[in-house]
């Protein structure tokens, strides 16, 4: 099977590493197409010895990459096309139609009741979404929630496929070695109570309530890491407060902990700790976001055995409460998040022990699941004749690299990024 995987971008993000876990273990030979900037995971999909091609799209809605993807579908003789995220859905599937392939599946990475991305919904992205969505043969759900909101949008039922995202569990364990490492190189005191978050800075994941928090917390720290169009609001209001020094923005992390130890032995400055080592480094971990798809960053804290607080994780809030005892539901209120803080503070910081939830979200089961969903799909689509040049028994893997933008002219599609962003809720 000969699967082309169509992604917006490959910038650090949930939907992004996901991409990266599944083709490491997809029994499938996979290549993949990224429309916009390749970013740093294009470079870890390469260096997994999978092929990432740029479209070298210049703008943020440009129709002409249309015929370029679609020869690239054509010529490189695919038996499916699996797209990523909205952009992507949108691209990808009118492609695909046009190469003559049929066998389609898109999956949602990130669809709420009125945002998608981040972004609100407009009558035209959603106009849009629905009618394409026609053109593939399967939409992939990362949540039972994700899959009703579809149905809300008029996808029919038996296109629609529950895929839970899924993580390496193994690398979230706790780690005291990273823990002190974290906190030195931070500058953190290493008995200070330490409250972690992670995510996209925009308005929608209201870490502004989380930086409000803690902000009325006397000696509590926050490790934020992410970047986005809120992180200066953040740095401001972290400063308005007097918690400057107590609120620490870390922007992407990259670097894996075993990487700091490197740079720090040869005497270089290191990036800081990637999200394994600031789960170590932390006491508990607050996604203060009021609706999420799925939930990613507060399974991957469960599985390193922190008590989370959360204001939105279907991947949690759909299962009984024993698959998830160290998960705690709040509003997205400052009151409520402090309270709930200095309660937690108070217990000490005592790591649970790993809870039934991160055995069932293991990225190994979700790469089968979805397996499964490209069978049915394949066996359910028309055969697709190819030329002899595009048959091969054996796929063999073309040359590295990426291919060299074409000329594009720049034409409007509704899209997300150019959506307003949606009002902040009431902090009260």
């Amino acid at each position: 099977m000969k699967v082309l995987h169509v992604i917006t971008g490959l910038e650090v993000g949930g939907a992004e590493q996901q991409l990266r876990l599944l083709l490491r273990r997809l029994p499938a030979y996979c290549e993949v197409v990224t429309l916009t900037g390749p970013g740093p995971v294009a470079e870890g999909i390469e260096a997994d010895g999978t092929r990432v091609t740029h479209l070298g799209m210049t703008g943020e809605r440009d129709l002409t990459a249309l015929p370029r993807l679609a020869r690239l579908i054509r010529d490189g003789g695919y038996d499916l096309v699996h797209t990523h995220l909205y952009r992507a859905c949108v691209y990808g599937r009118i492609a695909a139609r046009m190469a003559g392939v049929r066998a389609v599946v898109a999956t949602e990475h990130s669809l709420g009741d009125a945002v998608i991305e981040g972004r609100r919904l407009t009558r035209g992205v959603r106009t849009l979404y629905r009618a394409t969505e026609r053109l593939g043969a399967a939409t992939v759900a990362v949540s039972d929630t994700v899959a009703a909101r579809l149905r809300r949008w008029g996808v029919p039922e038996q296109r629609i496929h529950v895929v839970p995202n899924g993580i390496e569990a193994h690398r979230f364990a706790f780690d005291p070695a990273a823990r002190a490492l974290v906190r030195t190189r931070l500058g953190l005191p290493l008995d200070a109570f330490v409250v972690g978050g992670a995510g996209r800075l925009v308005p929608g994941k209201r870490f502004d309530v989380l930086v409000r928090a803690v902000t009325q917390l006397p000696g509590v720290h926050l490790l934020l890491a992410g970047e986005g169009p809120e992180r200066e609001m953040l740095r401001r209001m972290a400063e308005q407060f007097g918690s400057g020094d107590r609120i620490h923005l870390l922007g992407t992390r990259g670097g894996a902990v075993e990487a700091e130890a490197e740079a720090e032995a040869d005497g270089r400055e290191s990036a800081g700790p990637d999200i394994p080592g600031l789960l170590s480094a932390v006491d508990v971990f607050v996604s203060p976001s009021p609706s999420e798809a799925f939930g990613l960053a507060v399974v991957e804290a469960l599985a390193s055995g922190l008590p989370v607080l959360h204001g939105s994780c279907p991947a949690v809030d759909e299962l009984p409460a024993d698959q998830a005892p160290g998960a705690r539901h709040f509003s997205p209120v400052v009151h409520e998040l402090a309270t709930a803080l200095r309660e937690l503070r108070r217990q000490g910081p005592d790591r649970l022990p790993v809870p039934p939830v991160v055995r069932r979200y293991d990225i190994t089961r979700s790469a089968a699941a979805l397996m499964s969903v490209y069978e049915q799909v394949l066996a359910g689509a028309p055969v697709r004749r190819r030329s002899p040049a595009q048959v091969s028994p054996v796929p063999v893997p073309p040359p590295q690299g990426r291919a060299a933008a074409l000329p594009v002219a720049s034409v409007s599609l509704p899209d997300p990024a150019r959506s307003p962003a949606p009002s902040p809720l009431s902090n009260r």
